[in-house]
């Protein structure tokens, strides 16, 4: 039986891919399941690698291999419905970036693996789904910039 798919946010592949502290959790917490992302995830990748290759111009050979790397991975990149992402952005206040993933998770019943905290905490407000998600560490130990991974648990009721 194959492993659950599992829906990659950019926030958490790109620790995973450019050697973040939490690549070993996210590593971890993804396995061998099946990827899934909003086709926009490649954009989002490319994205953080330019800004890596700016900010460390020495380590060029490096990021390149990263994000060749990510390409390679085999996340299936599906396409949303927009009208359902722009609605469920308005309704829960997150972009339509972050909305896309999101959607993604409930519609295919996936696990969300984010490092984004306010992402996080909508998809433990809105799923439809007991298990879902997986919940961040307690908000009390979060900080308002925290990139905690979201690792273990259930939805809090």
């Amino acid at each position: 039986m194959p492993a659950p798919a599992k829906v990659i946010v950019a926030s958490a592949l790109a620790a995973l891919l450019f050697g973040e502290p939490q690549a070993e959790q996210i590593a971890d917490r993804l396995g061998q399941s099946t990827l899934l992302a909003p086709t926009l995830l490649a954009f989002e990748i490319a994205s953080v690698c330019l800004q890596k290759l700016r900010r460390y111009p020495s380590r060029r050979d490096s990021v390149l291999a990263a994000h060749t790397l990510g390409q390679q991975m085999g996340i299936k990149a599906v396409a949303v419905n927009l009208d359902e992402v722009l609605s469920l952005a308005e309704e829960t206040s997150l972009t339509v970036y972050d909305a896309s993933y999101l959607w993604l998770a409930r519609t295919f019943d996936a696990e969300l693996v984010t490092l984004d905290t306010a992402l996080a905490k909508q998809a433990r407000r809105r799923t439809p789904y007991p298990g879902l998600f997986t919940p961040c560490p307690a908000e009390a130990e979060l900080g308002s910039d925290s990139t905690a991974p979201l690792l273990e648990g259930q939805i809090e009721a």
